[in-house]
């Protein structure tokens, strides 16, 4: 069973949120570099596998508690693929490969340049002491408005401002949920500060689910808007430090500190809210989001 910690405190909206400017949540640290996935052979060949075989896999890897890897089933081959970052020693790689051996035809190795990490850093966003992430969508419970962000953002934090001086608050963190999931919600308690259903100039019209090859994009408060394609459903990222999250999206797009917490969307349809990843804009990456949908769904809000 997954872990899940929920937490409630105080939030305070920045006006920077209202845009819905992405931060991205690569968990482990806001700084260090990260790289383009680099495909790796250190495994044996996949063959059409048995959806048994890849979920035996993923029960393996995830007991091993090897922090920079991320998983999720390959649709199209049915089987496991795991990705190793650069933190993932020697003594690491060699415990995985044994794991794909084990399941021959069920499992795939591939390592990674840079490492998964949280990507929370100084800059344009939402702020609170000590650190900034991206508001991700706008959304109300009948006339309180609130906004979504990373749960890895509000896990420690009970107010946000609408700057690093923090002279303008924005309201308190009302819940937050990390590790197991990786969201939190902040309301909306400054009324000069506005909240329009937007993000950047999209009027977003509601919510959507992802599936694999669907075109998507994310929008930061680092790096701007990014595009790219959603490439496995389901993923699970071991972040280190006991943090490991479930039921991610992930896609081909980058992404840099400073960007978590932001929106995937496609079109004017919400997806998700950034988690974290690997890489960087100059080079390409991975990231992986926290889909929308659950999060409305337990706190009965709505985008507008």
């Amino acid at each position: 069973m997954r872990a899940r910690r929920t937490t409630m405190g105080r939030f305070r909206p920045t006006a920077r949120a209202l845009s819905l400017l992405v931060v991205t949540f690569l968990a482990v640290s806001a700084t260090g570099a990260a790289a383009a996935p680099e495909a790796d052979a250190v495994t044996a060949p996949a063959t059409q596998a048995s959806p048994h075989a890849a979920a035996r896999a993923a029960s393996a890897v995830e007991a091993l508690g090897i922090a920079g890897t991320a998983w999720a089933v390959d649709q199209r081959s049915g089987t496991l693929r795991v990705h190793a970052d650069s933190t993932v020693t020697d003594t690491g790689l060699a415990r995985l490969r044994q794991v794909a051996a084990r399941f021959a035809g069920g499992m795939t190795l591939e390592r990674q340049d840079g490492r998964l990490r949280t990507l929370v850093s100084g800059g344009d966003g939402v702020y609170a002491s000590g650190l900034r992430c991206s508001a991700g969508v706008n959304v109300r419970s009948g006339t309180t408005y609130y906004f979504v962000t990373a749960g890895h953002c509000t896990d420690t934090t009970s107010t946000w401002y609408t700057s690093s001086a923090q002279t303008t608050a924005i309201g308190p963190t009302t819940s937050s949920s990390f590790p197991g999931d990786d969201f939190g919600v902040v309301r909306y308690a400054n009324a000069a500060v506005p909240h329009p259903g937007t993000i950047g100039t999209i009027d977003v019209t509601g919510t959507a689910t992802a599936y694999v090859g669907q075109s998507v994009c994310r929008r930061g408060a680092t790096t701007g808007v990014h595009c790219g394609r959603v490439t496995a459903l389901n993923a699970t990222v071991n972040y280190g430090g006991g943090t490991t999250v479930y039921g991610l999206i992930q896609t081909n797009i980058c992404a840099e500190p400073g960007d978590s917490g932001g929106p995937l969307y496609a079109g004017d349809k919400v997806i998700g809210i950034l988690s974290g990843g690997s890489g960087n804009c100059a080079t390409g990456g991975t990231t992986y989001y926290q889909p929308i949908q659950e999060v409305l769904a337990i706190h009965g809000l709505s985008v507008y």
